[in-house]
């Protein structure tokens, strides 16, 4: 499997604003998801799942500031900032999240925009509120060279997460990330549609994954054959404060989604992130696709959209015979604030202790994100606003 080594040339975007043999892991055992059906076994035999992904986590200065603060002075804290997310990561068999940043190094110094620098204390803060893996393909991934890469991925595998999207050599790059969730083998893939002009190292072509159609469909396949069940594709992509999708998100999501083999789809799912802001969630060709899912952590922005998210989440059942396709039985998304009030915390706006506090900027977020994501018709069919 050879991972993608050139962008597709659709428009640059602006830069972020203010592994040969085959990993097989499982991720933590979870309780029943809110749905009630990951835990029960079907006909088949093999449990349904239940995968949830969020968007970007951007750690700008005022992040890190606020982890710093809630470390009482000593180190860096990011517990706390995503506590909100916690129920909703551990209920899911599978949890995703996307780490826009790099990290710096033990010690410092750290930076946000425009060259982010992140504590690598983050992972294992990550971890604890219930993700398994990440995707790590961004704009900002070279923003500390080579050098960010390998503190980055190594700061991960500390924390026990798993990462796709860059990689510290071509091996790394070529092996498939597989991940057992409820009874299937789930394959993540991750790419992005550039790196800020930031030129990828000389003889490092493999040091980040960029948007290729063709590649990612070879990429699909390749895990394919390796054993995944479910083939989930997270793409880096849009055009910031956008909500409408671009022309490369319609595009490539038309290319991928339409590809098959066998009779059978290559991709089971798209994940994207990048816009910061709330962009829709669309079935195409019979695919899921989330266009975007906004800012999972960042800090205060001139756009206070920049604040607000969604977490995708799909319940996939198992087929009745081998080699058929798992399909999604319920598709839900949950609508998320980073509060800065009075700390930058997250939020889980659908959250009961969330709504009895009935405050008015909760209301104005939600109805901004559920507009967002159903604005190209999803809930035709059968998207739902869940908690």
């Amino acid at each position: 499997m050879r991972l993608a080594a050139g962008a597709l040339a659709l428009g640059a975007l602006a830069a972020c604003t203010a592994q040969g043999t085959t990993r097989m892991h499982s991720a933590a055992p979870n309780a029943a998801t809110s749905n009630g059906g990951a835990r029960m076994k079907t006909e088949a035999g093999r449990s349904p799942f239940t995968l949830v992904a969020t968007g970007d986590i951007l750690a700008h200065a005022s992040i890190i500031r606020q982890a710093k603060a809630d470390a009482g002075g000593s180190g860096y804290e990011f517990r706390k900032m995503l506590a909100g997310a916690k129920p909703m990561a551990t209920k899911a068999d599978l949890a995703i999240c996307h780490m826009e940043t790099v990290y710096g190094a033990d010690g410092g110094p750290f930076t946000g925009y425009p060259n982010f620098k992140t504590p690598p204390q983050v992972a294992g803060a990550i971890k604890d509120t219930g993700y398994d893996s990440c995707s790590t393909a961004s704009n900002h991934t070279l923003d500390a060279g080579a050098a960010g890469v390998a503190r980055t991925l190594v700061a991960m595998e500390r924390a026990g997460l798993r990462h796709v999207g860059s990689a510290r050599s071509a091996a790394e790059r070529d092996e498939p990330v597989l991940i057992k969730a409820g009874g299937a083998t789930v394959a993540q893939l991750a790419y992005a549609y550039g790196t800020n002009g930031i030129p990828l190292p000389d003889g490092s072509p493999w040091i980040v994954n960029l948007i290729d159609p063709e590649r990612i469909i070879a990429d699909a396949r390749a895990v394919r054959r390796a054993g995944a069940d479910v083939v989930a594709v997270s793409v880096h992509w849009g055009t910031e404060w956008q909500e409408k999708p671009n022309e490369q998100q319609l595009s490539v999501a038309d290319r991928l989604t339409r590809s098959s083999s066998g009779g059978r789809r290559d991709i089971d799912l798209i994940l994207g992130t990048h816009a910061h802001v709330p962009q829709a969630y669309e079935k195409v060709n019979g695919t899921w696709v989330v266009y975007g899912m906004g800012d999972q952590v960042a800090g205060v922005m001139n756009d206070p959209r920049g604040s607000m998210g969604s977490a995708a989440r799909f319940t996939f059942a198992p087929p009745a015979a081998a080699g058929k396709p798992w399909k999604v039985k319920k598709a839900e998304f949950i609508p998320y604030l980073m509060d800065s009030e009075p700390t930058l915390r997250v939020v889980a706006l659908n959250a009961p202790q969330t709504l009895r506090a009935k405050r008015a900027d909760y209301t104005k977020a939600r109805t901004t994100i559920r507009d967002a994501v159903l604005s190209r018709g999803a809930d035709d069919d059968g998207l739902t606003m869940s908690r």
